[in-house]
């Protein structure tokens, strides 16, 4: 199947107010997670492109002692396979559920 594949690369920064430890330097990642390409598909791309743009993907939160960029409250499935027991396809409700979140 064809798929979408937005990439995100979050580095390594200090947390700000409103973040668990803020001023505090937090771990960074790569975030990758798939869409399929279709027109549903490239419309909730756009969502989320909007959603990351006003700081909503992504939460930093502390783990084993040190903060982390993990992913925030929006669903994102990151992987092509293995349905929805583990954030891949096949999940025919995932485009209708990560819409009414966006």
């Amino acid at each position: 199947p064809s798929a979408l594949q937005p990439l995100f690369k979050m580095s390594y920064s200090c947390s700000k107010v409103g973040d668990p430890r803020p001023g505090q330097p937090y771990k960074g990642g790569n975030f990758c997670a798939f869409l399929p390409d279709n027109k549903e598909g490239l419309k909730t791309a756009k969502l989320l492109k909007k959603a990351f743009e006003c700081g909503l993907t992504f939460q930093i939160k502390s783990c084993d002692g040190e903060e982390r960029v993990m992913w925030g409250l929006i669903p994102h499935k990151t992987s092509w396979d293995g349905g929805q027991a583990r954030n891949g396809y096949p999940d025919a409700q995932y485009l209708h559920e990560v819409s009414t979140v966006l």
